[in-house]
């Protein structure tokens, strides 16, 4: 667990000063790291003239990965500033919210992302478009700017990175440059980092993911970033060859566009050595391995640095590594911990519904609080311990294994399963592209389990893989199948599962169910949903498996 003692990410910036080597790549450009530097040193000048004394020295950044966006986390590590990467996915009174909350006194963006801001009431907040003479003019003056890092120390206020929003609404965790800096330096060393790797930074940079696990390794090794845009899975492979990438960050969402993309001859034709991320899924994983040559390996760490777990050689399939001192997996009415996940020889869980909690983080940890936010610091604090919001379970050697966020919980029949491990299952199904297992409630109590899938569905042969799956629950086998054309996803590329659970069987896709009792799936229709399904939970919404709503929720046939 990285501490929040030591170095700066500031002294980190300096360190470019002077040095000719390539160290930025974007869209056809090269900027040396010194260039980088000198970059961030007039934009700390600058920023030292803007900022009212007094007032929080927060800065507001609403852009998609470019060269900017990393200039501007350096110079406000030079300055003493902090940066909140405001999702440009978020509209209207919720963007506004996102700016506001953070106190932003200046906001960076470009002319291509006021239309998101028309309208909204941003009292004291000062626009800065970078790709104006306007924004060039206000630069120049401090063009002899040298970069500055004495006066940062560890303890100074970096980033507020929104969590992503996929399981509610978006809490800014706070992370300082010691913080920053030793995450960086932990994943450096643990990945042997050196100065001539380039790392391809596609994940958005607004949130933690792209930040700490892809540029702050990045900048503590000295080594070079390039920058996609956004990402494109029909341009990855392009790009990490054109400018020499050798490691990558993702989420399971983006491992799953690259293997959908068509096989190439020279899928193997790149310097990438090393992808890190999570929620790969271990199919995923090796396939992605097999056509690419890519290892990747899986970590576990929270949005807030309250808890990582690393994976390490003799890992078992599935788990994501061995809990490190104290990580414990606790019942979160109770309290109490958990007794060992049992798995048969299989692999199929025997006991998730006594060994299934919450993992919790009773140890020292670095996790530094949410802005002004102090209702949910209480949540995540109770006890005195971190509460990390995910469901995993501990097996007797001490190995952990991810079952989804606490939202994913679903119970069945008086059973608790988790989404996470149905859907490592379902993953192997031939025809599935992208899976996404979550509750919806059943019509007398408790839940029933819905898969969402992205492929091609055919009700036989999924039949006829669910009763060829030994580690397959009884209770785990989905009640309903959405088919979708994409899985819907967050501005991060993780899947939306809250509007996956919002929408139910009552969505725009096709839905397929396999009624109690029955073998088989066929269509839901209108009478299903409203005779055996009829909700006794509060009236239905929107339509039925691919068909309109009416002002009764459900289509007429």
């Amino acid at each position: 667990m990285e501490s929040t003692t030591g170095r700066t990410v500031a002294e980190f910036v300096a360190a470019g000063w002077g040095d000719r080597r390539p160290g930025l790549w974007f869209e056809g450009r090269t900027l040396t790291r010194h260039e980088t530097a000198a970059g961030a040193a007039v934009r700390a000048a600058l920023l030292a003239d803007l900022l009212t004394p007094g007032a929080e020295p927060h800065i507001g950044v609403l852009l998609d990965n470019v060269p900017e966006y990393p200039m501007w986390l350096s110079a406000a590590a030079l300055a003493r500033a902090t940066v909140a990467g405001i999702n440009p996915t978020r509209r209207g009174p919720e963007l506004a919210r996102d700016i506001l909350h953070t106190e932003c006194r200046v906001l960076i963006t470009e002319r291509a992302r006021l239309p998101l801001l028309d309208g909204l009431d941003l009292p004291g907040v000062r626009l800065l478009l970078i790709d104006t003479p306007e924004y060039d003019a206000l630069l120049a003056p401090y063009a002899d700017a040298r970069p500055d890092a004495s006066r940062a120390t560890p303890r100074d206020r970096l980033l507020l990175s929104f969590t992503s929003g996929s399981t509610g609404a978006p809490k800014a965790a706070i992370c300082t440059q010691g913080r920053l800096a030793a995450a960086g330096g932990s994943l450096a060393d643990r990945f042997r980092v050196r100065p001539d790797d380039v790392h391809y930074i596609c994940m958005p940079m607004f949130h933690g993911n792209a930040v700490i696990a892809d540029w702050a390794p990045a900048l503590v090794a000295g080594a070079g970033v390039a920058l996609r845009r956004r990402f494109s899975a029909s341009g990855f492979l392009a790009d990490v060859r054109a400018c020499g990438a050798t490691y990558f960050t993702y989420v399971g969402r983006a491992i799953q566009y690259l293997l959908a993309t068509e096989p190439r001859p020279d899928d193997r034709d790149h310097a990438l050595r090393l992808g890190f991320g999570t929620e790969a899924g271990a199919v995923d994983a090796a396939a992605f391995e097999r056509r690419f040559g890519v290892r990747l390996v899986e970590g576990y760490g929270s949005s807030e640095g309250g808890a990582a777990v690393q994976w390490s050689p003799g890992t078992p399939a599935g788990a994501v590594g061995r809990a490190g001192p104290g990580l414990v997996v606790l019942d979160p009415e109770t309290c109490a911990e958990c007794p060992p996940a049992v798995f048969d020889r299989t692999g199929r869980l025997l006991n998730g519904d006594e060994a299934i909690g919450e993992l919790v983080n009773r140890g020292p940890n670095p996790f530094e609080g949410y802005w002004r936010n102090p209702q949910a610091e209480r949540e995540r604090r109770r006890e005195g311990w971190y509460w990390t919001g995910d469901l995993s379970c501990r097996d007797a050697d001490g190995f952990l294994y991810f079952a989804g966020r606490t939202d994913d919980r679903l119970r069945v029949d008086g059973e608790n399963l988790a989404a996470a491990m149905i859907e490592n299952i379902l993953a192997r199904y031939e025809g599935a592209d992208a899976v996404a297992v979550y509750a919806v409630p059943d019509p007398v109590t408790g839940d029933q389990v819905m898969a969402a899938l992205a492929g091609t569905f055919e009700p036989t042969a999924f039949e006829a893989f669910l009763a060829a799956q030994p580690d397959l629950g009884t209770k785990m086998a989905p009640r309903f199948v959405r088919v979708v054309e994409r899985m819907p996803v967050t501005a991060t590329n993780k899947i939306h599962r809250a509007r996956l659970r919002r929408e139910g069987v009552r969505c725009a896709d096709p839905v397929w169910w396999r009624p109690p009792g029955e073998k088989t799936y066929r269509r839901l229709t209108r009478n299903d949903v409203e005779g055996p399904l009829a909700p006794t939970r509060g009236p239905s919404r929107g339509g039925v498996g691919g068909e309109a709503p009416t002002t009764r929720g459900v289509a007429a046939q």
